[in-house]
């Protein structure tokens, strides 16, 4: 569903997507609107699906989760079915933090999260490179991250 957005809407997300543990009634007076008004509006996005849920961003190195890869894919085939085989099962692994279909020299692209080189070896070799189609990886460690946002401009 797509729609147009007012310039009220464009500033609730805005607002949430800096700071969603704020409440309503401080969001209503952030973007100068009464606190009825602005939770209706809130929980419309929230009912259609342009709000998909909250949720904290955790500190990588305070949960020693600070050794970050992105890893490049080929498959042996790029066919759908095993296009769709390697997306499902990737999405099963929770150190990847980020998976990719690429138009390019790789099928795919993953960012992955553990908690040093050698957890990372482990996972490459017993469960990356196991994926279904998997025929070739590209490793590359992320030696400084400069820029990590989830907020998308409006």
């Amino acid at each position: 569903m797509s729609r147009k957005f007012d310039e009220t809407d464009v500033r609730i997300l805005n607002e949430l997507q800096e700071n969603g543990r704020q409440s309503i009634v401080e969001l209503a007076s952030r973007i100068h609107l009464t606190k009825t008004p602005c939770s209706e509006r809130v929980k419309r996005l929230e009912r259609d699906g342009v709000i998909k849920g909250y949720c904290a961003i955790v500190d990588p190195d305070r949960v020693e989760k600070n050794h970050v890869t992105v890893v490049h894919i080929n498959l042996a085939k790029t066919a759908s079915g095993v296009l769709d085989e390697f997306s499902k099962a990737v999405v099963d692994i929770p150190e990847v933090e980020t998976c990719l279909m690429i138009a390019g020299s790789f099928d795919f692209m993953l960012k992955i999260r553990t908690r040093d080189i050698n957890e990372f070896r482990s996972l490459l070799g017993d469960t990356i490179c196991n994926l279904p189609g998997v025929q070739q990886t590209h490793s590359f460690a992320v030696m400084e991250t400069v820029k990590d946002r989830q907020h998308i401009p409006l």
